[in-house]
């Protein structure tokens, strides 16, 4: 197929065939860092902004990483050292970016529909690195790329999503691909993050660990937003780490083979512990690994439908 879109925002918007050829692209992309020379020159000649107004470890450098694995010119900008400062808008800010003639805009943004709103403004192509609770489109297509590289597909499969789905766009957009790709997707934990409405869209809820661990091939773990506790909605981490963490005798109810996910920072002790973490099912730092394929295609693909 053809990829027309200049922009990615989330992976509400495509139909699985757009999401199949994304991931087959990013298995072409993931040869590249398996070779002696880590380059091509796809990008050359094409720039690229990464704008992170929100703070960013892994998202951030795996963008950064991907790009210049593709050879383009990178420019970097935060917003505490941008004119949002002074008091201009997001939209005065994006546009003066696009005056400089880039190609493409990477953004994170606390705001759920930051991208979307910048993106019906600007010519140049925008990447959605995660906007508030609403859409991370490429941690999911790392997610779920990973699930397909080890389990050789996805349709078919029981996915559970475990934690603080509430607040999560991580579990927003995972739940969207998998479900387009027909897997069987559990959203689960405390019945004050995972509230039954999500059952409307074609998933199952539940509030019990071991209903949703036991038949499941996959459990990708959210991280306990530590900020979020203030609110009360569960009586402490420790209580949570004993309901709902991944441990030891966790791992007995699943089964043998199935894959432990984390999109990262990780709570250690929390939601999951170190046995596990770093346990023969675990493939966190494979997730990881696979982002910068996932994002060298994304990247790859929609500049190539701005050029158009």
């Amino acid at each position: 197929m053809e990829w027309t879109r200049k922009d990615l925002l989330s992976l509400y918007d495509l139909s699985p065939e757009e999401i199949t050829f994304l991931l087959d692209t990013a298995e072409e992309f993931k040869k590249v860092s398996e070779r002696k020379v880590k380059k091509v020159p796809a990008l050359r000649g094409k720039t690229v902004v990464n704008f992170f107004v929100e703070p960013s470890t892994r998202t951030r450098v795996s963008f950064e990483l991907a790009e210049q694995r593709l050879s383009a010119d990178i420019v970097n900008m935060q917003a505490q050292v941008s004119s949002l400062k002074k008091g201009e808008t997001l939209l005065d800010t994006v546009r003066n970016i696009e005056a400089l003639q880039v190609d493409l805009v990477v953004m994170r943004h606390s705001t759920p529909g930051a991208q979307d709103f910048i993106a019906q403004h600007l010519k140049c192509g925008v990447v959605n690195a995660g906007d508030g609770a609403h859409s991370h489109p490429t941690q999911a297509l790392l997610d779920i790329f990973t699930i397909r590289e080890k389990m050789g597909r996805i349709k078919g499969l029981n996915v559970t999503i475990l934690g603080d789905i509430l607040h999560s766009r991580v579990a927003r957009s995972n739940m969207w691909g998998l479900l387009k790709l027909g897997a069987n997707v559990t959203l689960a934990g405390p019945s004050t993050l995972v509230p039954r409405e999500f059952e409307a869209v074609g998933v199952k809820v539940c509030h019990n660990l071991k209903d949703a661990v036991r038949d499941a091939d996959v459990v990708n773990l959210l991280r306990i937003q530590h900020e979020r506790q203030a609110a009360g909605f569960f009586p402490s981490t420790s209580e949570y780490a004993r309901f709902f963490g991944i441990n030891r005798e966790t791992m007995k109810l699943m089964k043998p083979d199935a894959l432990i996910m984390h999109p990262g920072p990780i709570n250690r002790d929390v939601e999951i512990t170190s046995e596990v973490a770093d346990g023969p099912n675990s493939v966190i730092l494979e997730q990881v690994t696979n982002g910068l394929a996932v994002r060298m295609a994304v990247l790859f693909l929609v500049a190539g439908c701005v050029q158009k």
